[in-house]
C-alpha cells in the first residue's frame, strides 16, 4: 500500500487525518514543520505528501518545489485554510498534484490520495524502466577489453555528452546500433526517444515518408496524416543505419535538417522544426561512394564531424571468449537451461574462425550451439560443421562432414518445431538452400 506523509503544525488535525488515512490501509508518517518534513521525506520516501500551506518555518507553496527536487516521483497535495487563486496557480506551477481547502474539501482527500498514489506508482515504474534501459545500454555493458575496442568506447563516451552528430563506421555486425544506443543513454537526451531506421530497407519514396512524414492524400495510399521519425525523435536521438544506402535525392533533404533543424513533410508547404541528435552508421567506404557520385560530399563532412570506427572481431580475437560467455548466459535464460561449463576446445574453435558477420554471426553460432548441446556443457561437438572443418577436429570415420551437417540441420529444425524460416535464420542460410538440403535428405 502507498505511503503518505502529512506535514501540518496543527497536531490534533494532523493526527485525525493520519487516523482516517490509516484506516484506508495507507502507511502514514507525520511532521509538524518544513524542516522535520524534509528529513522525514528523505528517510521515509513517501508516495504522496499532504502539506499545509501555512507552516511555522515556511510556506507550503514554496515547499512543493523542494519536495519535487528531492523526490521527483512523490506527489504533493497542498491543504489551506483560506484558498486563493494565485497560491493555487503557483502551487500547480511548482509541481503540486492539487490544491484544496481544509474543511470544505474533506470529502475530496481520500479520492485525491488514491489518484495521486497511482500517479506516483506509475512514475516510479517508469523510472525503474528508464534505469533498466540505461543500465542495459550503458558503455559498461559493451563486451571486450581489447585496446582497439576500448579506444572506440572512450571516444564514444566523450562525444556522448555533446549534441554533435556521430558517424559510426565498421563492418556488418560490429555493434554499431549498440554503440548508438549507449551514446544516447549517456547523453542529456536519455529521457527522449531513441529511434532507429535501416536506410537500406526502404525504397526512396517510402524512406522519405518514414523519415519526414506526410499529409493525407499527398500520394497514392496516403490515407491519413503520418508523423515521420524525425518528429518521433524530437528531443531525442535518431539513428540512421546504413546511411550509405540512402538515395542521393534524399541526402539533400537530410542535410537541410542537420543545418537548419527544419524539414517539409510530403504534401505540405510549411516547415516543421525538430530538435534531434543524429547518429549515422555505415559499412561502406563513403569517400569511395563520393567519388562514384553516390554520396554527397557536403553531407559526409556534416555527418563525420565526429567519426568512430568499430573494429571487426578479427581485429580483437581476445574478446571472443567474453562474448561466448555473455551469449551463452543470455540464451540459457531464454531457453530455460543451465550451462555449467564451456570447453576450451569450443572456445578455441570459435577463436580460429573468420568472422565475416562479426559479433552478430558469433551470437548466432552460440545460439545454434545451445540448441545442439545435450547437457550443461558447451563442447566442440555442439558446433556447426564449418567449425569442425576449420579446426580439423572431426573424426573422419565417425563425423563425416555431410553426416554432421545433416544431423545439425535436423536438430535445429526439431528445435524450431518444423518452422523452416526460423531454422534457416538460426543456421545462417537462405530458405531455398535449406529446402534443397532437406530434399537431399529425403525430408519433407
Amino acid at each position: 500500500m502507498a505511503k503518505i506523509l502529512i506535514i501540518d503544525d496543527e497536531e490534533q488535525l494532523r493526527r485525525l487525518m493520519a487516523r482516517i488515512i490509516g484506516l484506508e490501509g495507507y502507511e502514514v508518517a507525520e511532521a509538524p514543520d518544513c524542516a522535520s518534513g524534509m528529513k522525514t521525506l528523505r528517510r521515509y520516501d513517501p508516495d504522496v505528501v499532504l502539506c499545509d500551506v501555512k507552516l511555522p518555518d515556511g510556506n507550503g507553496v514554496e515547499m512543493v518545489g523542494r519536495i519535487k527536487e528531492a523526490a521527483p516521483a512523490t506527489e504533493v497535495i497542498l491543504l489551506t485554510a483560506y484558498g486563493n487563486i494565485p497560491d493555487g496557480v503557483q502551487a500547480i506551477k511548482n509541481g503540486a498534484f492539487d490544491y484544496i481547502t481544509k474543511g470544505d474539501d474533506n470529502n475530496k482527500i481520500l479520492p485525491l490520495l488514491s489518484r495521486a498514489a497511482e500517479k506516483a506508482e506509475m512514475q516510479r515504474r517508469l523510472t525503474r524502466i528508464e534505469n533498466k534501459l540505461s543500465e542495459e545500454h550503458s558503455f559498461d555493458r559493451i563486451v571486450g577489453d581489447s585496446e582497439v575496442l576500448r579506444w572506440a568506447v572512450d571516444l564514444a563516451r566523450k562525444v556522448a555528452v555533446t549534441d554533435t552528430s556521430v558517424l559510426l563506421t565498421g563492418e556488418t555486425g560490429t555493434g554499431k546500433e549498440v554503440f548508438a544506443q549507449a551514446i544516447h543513454h549517456a547523453s542529456r537526451r536519455a529521457k527522449g526517444a531513441f529511434v532507429a531506421i535501416n536506410c537500406s530497407a526502404f525504397s526512396r519514396e517510402l524512406l522519405e515518408s518514414e523519415l519526414f512524414g506526410h499529409r493525407a492524400g499527398s500520394f497514392t495510399g496516403a490515407a491519413k496524416d503520418k508523423k515521420g521519425l524525425f518528429e518521433e525523435a524530437d528531443k531525442g536521438t535518431l539513428f540512421l543505419d546504413e546511411i550509405g544506402e540512402m538515395p542521393v535525392e534524399l541526402q539533400a533533404k537530410l542535410l537541410r535538417v542537420l543545418e537548419s533543424g527544419e524539414f517539409i513533410k510530403i504534401g505540405e508547404t510549411r516547415p516543421t522544426r525538430v530538435d534531434v541528435r543524429l547518429i549515422a552508421a555505415t559499412n561502406r567506404d563513403l569517400e569511395k561512394e563520393i567519388a562514384a557520385g553516390n554520396f554527397r560530399e557536403d553531407l559526409y563532412f556534416r555527418l563525420s564531424v565526429f567519426r568512430i570506427h568499430l573494429p571487426s572481431l578479427r581485429e580483437r580475437p581476445g574478446d571472443i571468449a567474453g562474448y561466448i560467455r555473455v551469449f551463452a548466459a543470455q540464451f540459457a535464460d531464454k531457453m530455460g537451461r543451465r550451462i555449467d561449463s564451456i570447453d576450451a576446445d569450443y572456445i578455441a574453435a570459435l577463436e580460429r574462425h573468420t568472422w565475416h558477420g562479426n559479433v552478430r554471426e558469433l551470437r548466432n553460432a552460440v545460439e545454434r550451439s545451445m540448441i545442439m548441446a545435450d547437457g550443461n556443457r558447451l563442447t566442440a561437438d555442439c558446433l556447426a560443421p564449418e567449425f569442425h572443418a576449420a579446426a580439423g577436429s572431426a573424426d573422419p570415420d565417425s563425423l563425416a562432414l555431410d553426416d554432421l551437417e545433416r544431423r545439425h540441420i535436423l536438430r535445429v529444425l526439431e528445435h524450431t518445431r518444423g518452422n523452416k524460416a526460423e531454422a534457416a535464420r538460426l543456421l545462417g542460410i537462405g530458405i531455398a538452400t535449406l529446402y534443397r538440403k532437406l530434399d537431399g535428405y529425403g525430408v519433407k
